[in-house]
């Protein structure tokens, strides 16, 4: 058997369902023998978008998205969305070709050291030097991208081992020497860990996107409850807990909800499950959370104490570990009430913070809140949003409330402008049965706008929403507030059309000048068979608030640029 043939019996045996890629002449023997198989592709019009797409499939279905492209340029165009899925730990395997063994390190055409470039931002990278070593390299890379902390996986395979052709044996496991991506939880960790709990007078509990990862949306959510303990989360971990609940507070950090921001300051215990402590969510390391004692839960062990010291660390699966905690508290006390000093001081917080300028109703008839909130009218518990980077996701972030898990698709680690529409196509082809919106931005969307063209070529209906501010409105609200209004470098003018520019894909754009006429159109475009896009035009001088400055803390948070902000 060919190593190309092989490649394509071992992706099989994955069960890949889809791969997002392009070919080109050092990945060509790999896409011939896809010919005779079973396996989607999925012609994507540039590999970031590839990239992106195959995360975002991999976030909403759990299985590690598999993307492709061919030696030098087309792996480098990979870069950025591999580098996403990596910060935000998204399961993926990246096929990429190279030039001939007997070519290396002569400066063939296009060649280019894929594997030292996309080391530093890839779980691990593969490059199987002969086609026998081909069907343990597959199955290697999608082990270590799905399990553990995922991630993404780097496959780079010269053209002449895809050419050459030897016996196959084909492995039912593999042992990685050093890797032990299941550890058995500590059960005296989770007893000290139920024991602070139940002694804690202001516990809350701190949400991140491990808990999506580990599908332990239940068992988080049942602790909660069992504690009546207010929930916070990151940008990432929206939807870990659902939104509509009580107990929820809403994510905190640098455009978090100003309620969260304020009760995570005043808590005696946080109990963080799956969570960086990223500078995004906490501001100043240091001013954290500065009353509590620490719990901290994750998979990944290089995550203890690396930002924010902590008093104990439980490694191990969020869903193993949450169980065992929940049974453990359990034991030691019965179901706190709702009448408790804590929760009351909640609610007075939440009645504080709804005259803060931010949150009240007086914007125009077209602007980011009221259109977020819109949104969440419209569109069913079940149906996934997906986002690009800016303004937009920061409205999202606080005004958007997110009810399931796996139905909030954002990047947040590496904050990738472009993310959110080849996200959406993703989305699509994982959970067809659902509705998918994209919410971006002028400034974000042009970044990878030929994924409508995969939309259309492949009959998904997702629904773009474009905020046309004709800005790169973040930037320009960083500007106005930290530079004195000096603006460069943001301006779009008019251009593009977003109207004609959907119809020269074959898609159908729109322009609304109301909330009632975005309504109508969004549903719509739910409802429809092909992709939409709605043009929302808002103003570029609408801040987003609160704002937590980069290098304060979050008693530093911003509310309004009024002196009603000033709440505190």
């Amino acid at each position: 058997m060919s190593g190309a043939r092989a490649i394509v019996e071992a992706l099989e045996r994955e069960k890949v369902e889809y791969i997002f890629g392009m070919p080109g002449g050092a990945n060509l023997p790999f896409y011939d023998a896809l010919w005779d198989s079973k396996i989607k592709h999925v012609l994507c019009r540039h590999e970031q978008v590839s990239a992106h797409v195959a995360d975002a499939y991999g976030r909403v279905s759990g299985k590690a998205g598999v993307c492709s492209a061919t030696s030098g340029p087309g792996a480098t165009n990979l870069v950025t969305g591999v580098a996403t899925a990596f910060a935000d730990s998204s399961p993926m395997v990246a096929i990429t070709g190279q030039v001939s063994k007997a070519m290396t390190g002569r400066n063939a055409f296009q060649e280019t050291d894929v594997i030292g470039v996309l080391t530093p931002v890839t779980k691990y990278t593969i490059q199987p030097l002969s086609a026998a070593e081909i069907p343990a390299a597959v199955k290697k890379s999608f082990f270590i991208a799905q399990t553990g902390r995922p991630g993404p996986v780097l496959l780079d395979i010269p053209k002449d081992v895809q050419q050459e052709e030897v016996e196959i044996t084909f492995p039912e496991s593999v042992q990685i020497r050093g890797y032990r991506p299941s550890v058995a939880v500590d059960s005296r960790d989770v007893e000290r860990a139920a024991e602070m709990l139940v002694k804690a007078q202001r516990p809350i509990l701190f949400g991140g996107g491990g808990i999506r990862i580990a599908g332990a949306s239940e068992p988080f959510t049942a602790l909660a409850q069992l504690l009546m303990a207010p929930v916070i989360t990151t940008l990432q971990g929206k939807g870990t807990f659902p939104e509509d609940n009580p107990l929820s507070v809403g994510p905190i950090g640098m455009h978090g909800r100003a309620e969260a921001n304020k009760i995570v300051s005043e808590c005696d215990l946080l109990l963080a499950v799956g969570v960086r402590f990223s500078d995004r969510s906490t501001g100043n390391f240091h001013e954290f959370a500065p009353e509590a004692k620490i719990i901290h839960i994750d998979a990944d062990p290089t995550e203890f104490n690396k930002n924010k010291m902590v008093d104990l660390s439980i490694l191990g699966d969020a869903n193993e570990v949450l169980m065992m905690l929940f049974e453990a508290v359990a034991r030691r006390a019965a179901k706190k009430t709702d009448d408790n000093a804590w929760l009351k001081h909640l609610e007075e917080v939440r009645e504080t913070m709804k005259g803060i300028p931010a949150y009240r109703d007086s914007y125009s008839e077209l602007s980011g809140p009221k259109i977020v909130k819109a949104m969440r009218e419209v569109l069913p518990p079940e149906s996934i949003l997906t986002t690009g980077v800016g303004r937009h996701q920061m409205w999202a972030e606080i005004h958007y409330r997110v009810l399931r898990p796996r139905t909030w698709i954002t990047s947040t680690g590496l904050g990738t402008m472009g993310f959110g529409l080849p996200a959406a196509v993703g989305a699509k082809f994982a959970r067809p049965d659902v509705p998918v919106v994209d919410l971006d931005g002028d400034g974000s969307f042009v970044m990878t706008e030929q994924a409508l063209a995969t939309a259309v070529e492949h009959n998904l209906p997702v629904v773009s929403v474009i905020l046309n501010d004709r800005s790169l409105g973040m930037v320009e609200q960083w500007q106005r507030l930290m530079y004195n209004r000096r603006y460069i470098g943001i301006r779009f003018q008019n251009i593009p059309d977003f109207v004609k520019l959907a119809e020269a894909y074959g898609v159908e754009g729109r322009t609304v000048g109301s909330l009632a006429e975005f309504r109508k159109n969004l549903k719509e475009g739910i409802s429809g068979d092909s992709p939409m896009v709605i043009e929302v035009p808002v103003s570029h001088e609408e801040d987003v608030f609160p704002f937590m400055p980069p290098g304060k803390s979050i008693k530093d948070t911003v509310y309004g640029t009024t002196k009603e902000s000033a709440i505190f």
